[in-house]
């Protein structure tokens, strides 16, 4: 009888994936994981990865026509200023949203193998490292072009670029983990990049916002990787280190806050995928 009741215990599947978690090469899952997610986002495109560049060109075009034929903008390097604004905002909006939906994008696997489920959001966001990659490419093509020489400062890059990953973790597992049980986040998600998209200074300066909100802004996440960006490539000076302070605090805040609530909410993970 008490065989018969443990073996009804582990029946069920949530249950048996708590008791024995998959011990494999979690390295070898990522690295998988990550050019699975790069490969089905081109799959069946005749561009392919070229729709990486293609999109922050068109809007630099644009834009740069409508702020300096236009509007009349007086920022030097305005296509440059533009794309230190543009690759962070679109790399924050993309990796935010892809991880939002992994955990159902990726629902087959999850019931299959017990694996740790963080690996989950966290390969989505690292996936979209690659087009990051892609982007930064163009940028550095764009600064030799403008004339503008790389200097020692550009250390700081891999260091503001490692935050905002940090602070990308904590969402994605945040908003991965309430998508399961509510499908409607995704959609909170977008309305929440829209909104975001005036809340940082991609095509305005940061001196056109007023004294008493820059304090604010300096907590946005994305607002202040695109100010470090711009500090580091376009004026060769170090970040302040009031913004890296703020940026700091708030990406590793939301990392725990969103492993926290993964954490919590993994228990019911099952029932609703």
């Amino acid at each position: 009888m008490a065989g018969d009741a443990g073996r009804g215990a582990c029946d069920n599947p949530e249950e048996r994936s708590q008791l024995v978690t998959w011990t494999g090469d979690y390295l070898y899952l990522l690295r998988q994981l990550v050019v699975k997610d790069f490969k089905i986002r081109y799959r069946n495109m005749s561009l392919g990865v070229f729709w990486s560049l293609l999109n922050p060109l068109v809007m630099i075009a644009l834009m740069s026509f409508v702020f300096t034929k236009i509007f009349k903008s007086t920022i030097p390097h305005f296509p440059i200023f533009l794309l230190c604004g543009l690759i962070p905002y679109n790399f924050f909006v993309a990796s935010w949203l892809s991880a939002t939906t992994s955990m159902i994008d990726n629902a087959g696997l999850i019931k299959r193998v017990p694996l740790r489920r963080e690996i989950i959001p966290i390969a989505s966001v690292l996936s979209n490292v690659i087009h990051l990659g892609i982007q930064m490419l163009m940028l550095l093509v764009m600064i030799v072009w403008a004339g503008i020489s790389p200097n020692r400062q550009w250390l700081w890059l891999p260091l503001i670029w490692g935050l905002e990953l940090v602070c990308l973790f904590g969402l994605g597992l945040a908003t991965a983990a309430v998508n399961v049980m509510i499908r409607d986040m995704r959609y909170v998600v977008e309305s929440a990049n829209l909104i975001l998209f005036w809340l940082v200074p991609i095509f305005y300066s940061f001196d056109m916002v007023p004294q008493d909100y820059r304090e604010l802004y300096a907590y946005n996440p994305v607002a202040a990787l695109v100010l470090a960006t711009r500090f580091v490539v376009l004026e060769a000076l170090a970040p302040p280190t009031a913004l890296l302070t703020k940026l700091t605090l708030v990406s590793f805040g939301l990392f725990f806050l969103g492993l926290w609530l993964f954490r919590k909410l993994k228990e019911r993970f099952y029932a609703y995928l």
